[in-house]
């Protein structure tokens, strides 16, 4: 695999015992590709020194003893190969680990030694001929060294399915070796080395330049979806140079010898893996599609709306009568808040019709087939009906679950619902959740799981008890059957890091954290807010992404706020979460001070046991059951 190797070394062999003591690579998931030691081809920088590279089989080798006039082939064979249009097969072979040609083996090393020795003599004089520069800090927020500082864990890139990559994402893990550029070189030109990743963030990796054993003092972070970030091989068969850095170099007499050693038989990227990561950044929204989206200023309709920007899969969508596109809203292409058009209709949902009469030149309707589908119901037996309570999260206070009421059965399986205590009177702020949404509960929930629940505005019975309020109210509890139990196994624990929407403000993506989780609900905290700017979000949402998110698509990520601002939140941060709160032009509820919740009494309701937070990973049973 490293023939091109054998000139970094002048005895290839005295260096077999000296490399008996190297510890023994890890063994990795294999469904990575295993580097092999056999067929690989690597190549040291040549620069301007006579030196020429085989565009068949990447071996390096004196200009010279190449064949043909123009030098371009390192052997007979090889330049036949090329003829015959095989060079996407042999490429395919040394990738799998199959030799090079045996006169490829042969190649004149000695001279190539004495090239690379005149080549170290010149970089070791531009390296002391070279200023010391003072670094630059780098502007903004890091999740390199927010990570670092705290020992803080992120949240897996498996977890977000609809993120880029997060159904293909497979094995990488600790360990697997890339080739990364060399920022420890006095080089004019852009050469590479290999490093293994030390630890992972979501897509962000922390690696380690292979050679420098325990020594972190060059560790680096980096976006391993990144462009310059390659699996082993890459650099064969793109001839970009391998160079060692400059604080190694002289560390080891015989590089070949070295990698051979400690890449054989561990993990590297898949060959396609940049071709995934673009596949999976391809979006089918786009720019001038007409959609139907909730209409921020009165939950209880929709409005067209225009696809203004898509990016990383989320929308920006104009409202279509704004003149100057300043009244927009923001939401990903998987929200439930968008549908096609034509679709409030279908469903008996309200609507409001624009004052256009007719498309504007250019704009044109987004397929229905590129909306989230919602899981199929049976409304034929036993249904929600009109008057049920339920809780249910409060799209105008994410941070609170809430005693609700179904007000309109819709088609389709979606459903009108009210926050009592708070309702308008012409039922302005319904807002609609389908029947399976994981943002709406059974009676009890919140006390079978110890969540505070929040009781309508004005109730004067504290603690709020279910049977006392449905006894006085005169209504019935929607049958638990009729919820979604569903918990998928979603890898998140608490504590872990991500990137998550501000629900309130959906056009910011904030640093935050899983501060619980009830089965598949989770409690995300804004770093640096306080907790009363906490949201539920299920863990499937699609407004919650990993850490390098923003950085990979091109998104602004909203820092932690600083610990001066913490100092003085209840001032100037509150103001400031206050103006986010608006998003929807509807007043913030108030949470209400709840007495710690009791367990409830009584002949007709048993209780089956919640999981803890910790436990809450996975199917479970965590309802209400009601006896007949």
């Amino acid at each position: 695999m490293f023939d091109g190797y054998d000139s970094c070394s002048e005895d290839t062999s005295s260096s077999s015992s000296s490399d008996e003591s190297e510890e023994e690579v890890a063994p990795l998931p294999s469904s990575l590709p295993i580097i092999k030691n056999n067929g690989q081809v690597y190549t040291y920088p040549d620069g301007k020194s006579g030196m020429a590279t085989c565009e068949m089989c990447g071996m390096v080798g004196v200009r010279d003893a190449f064949y043909s006039k123009t030098k371009r082939f390192c052997s007979v064979s090889c330049s036949r190969s090329y003829s015959s249009n095989s060079k996407k097969a042999s490429i395919l072979a040394r990738l799998q680990g199959k030799p090079p040609t045996k006169k490829a083996k042969v190649l004149q090393k000695q001279p190539l030694v004495a090239k690379l020795a005149a080549y170290a003599q010149y970089q070791a004089t531009l390296q002391n001929q070279a200023k010391t520069k003072a670094a630059v800090p780098v502007e903004g927020f890091s999740w390199g060294n927010y990570i670092n500082s705290n020992s803080f864990t992120a949240a897996p890139v498996t977890c977000f399915k609809h993120a880029p990559m997060g159904t293909c994402w497979g094995d990488i893990a600790e360990g697997v070796r890339v080739e990364v550029p060399n920022t420890d070189c006095s080089l004019p030109t852009k050469v590479f080395w290999i490093a293994g990743i030390v630890k992972l963030a979501g897509y962000n990796a922390l690696l380690r330049y292979e050679g420098f054993e325990n020594d972190s003092s060059l560790d680096f972070w980096c976006n391993i979806c990144g462009s310059d970030i390659h699996p082993v091989g890459w650099c064969a068969t793109s001839g970009k140079p391998l160079v060692p850095p400059r604080t190694i170099q002289h560390k080891y007499t015989n590089w070949k010898a070295f990698l051979v050693k400690r890449l054989t038989g561990a993990k590297t990227l898949p060959p396609d893996f940049s071709q995934k990561v673009s596949e999976s950044m391809q979006y089918p929204f786009k720019t001038s599609m007409r959609v139907e989206v909730v209409d921020k200023t009165h939950l209880c309709r929709t409005r067209v709306a225009v696809v203004d920007s898509v990016v990383g899969g989320r929308l920006r969508l104009v409202y279509e009568e704004s003149e100057d596109k300043t009244d927009d809203f923001w939401c990903h292409m998987y929200s439930p808040l968008i549908h096609h058009i034509g679709w409030s209709r279908s469903i008996g949902h309200r609507f409001k019709r624009s004052d256009l009469t007719k498309k504007q030149d250019g704009h044109f309707d987004a397929p229905p087939h590129l909306f989230m589908k919602v899981k199929e119901v049976d409304a034929a037996g036993e249904w929600f009906k009109e008057g049920m309570k339920l809780e249910a999260i409060d799209p105008l206070n994410l941070s609170a679950i809430c005693v609700a009421t179904i007000r309109k059965v819709l088609a389709d399986g979606y459903l009108m619902i009210g926050i009592d205590g708070s309702e308008a009177a012409d039922g302005s702020d319904w807002f609609c959740y389908h029947a399976t949404s994981p943002s709406i509960f059974p009676v009890g929930f919140c006390e079978i799981n110890m969540i505070e629940l929040t009781p309508p505005r004005g109730y004067p019975k504290l603690p709020f008890k279910w049977f006392d309020y449905l006894r006085e109210t005169d209504s019935i509890a929607a049958p638990v059957k009729l919820f979604n139990k569903e918990v998928p196994n979603h890898g998140f624990h608490v504590g872990m890091k991500l990137e998550a929407v501000d629900l309130m403000e959906p056009r910011l993506v904030c640093v935050a954290t899983v501060t619980r989780i009830i089965h598949r609900l989770l409690r995300i905290h804004f770093d640096g807010w306080e907790d009363e700017y906490d949201q539920w979000v299920d863990c499937e949402s699609p407004d919650l992404y990993p850490v390098g998110w923003c950085q990979l698509t091109g998104y602004q990520l909203q820092p932690p706020a600083p610990q001066s601002s913490r100092d003085s939140q209840s001032s100037s941060s509150k103001q400031k979460k206050k103006a986010k709160s608006q998003q929807y032009k509807g007043h913030k509820k108030m949470t209400s001070l709840q007495l710690k919740e009791e367990l409830l009494d009584g002949e007709e309701y048993s209780f089956l046991q919640g999981t803890s937070d910790q436990e809450s990973n996975g199917s479970a049973s965590y309802y209400i059951k009601q006896e007949p």
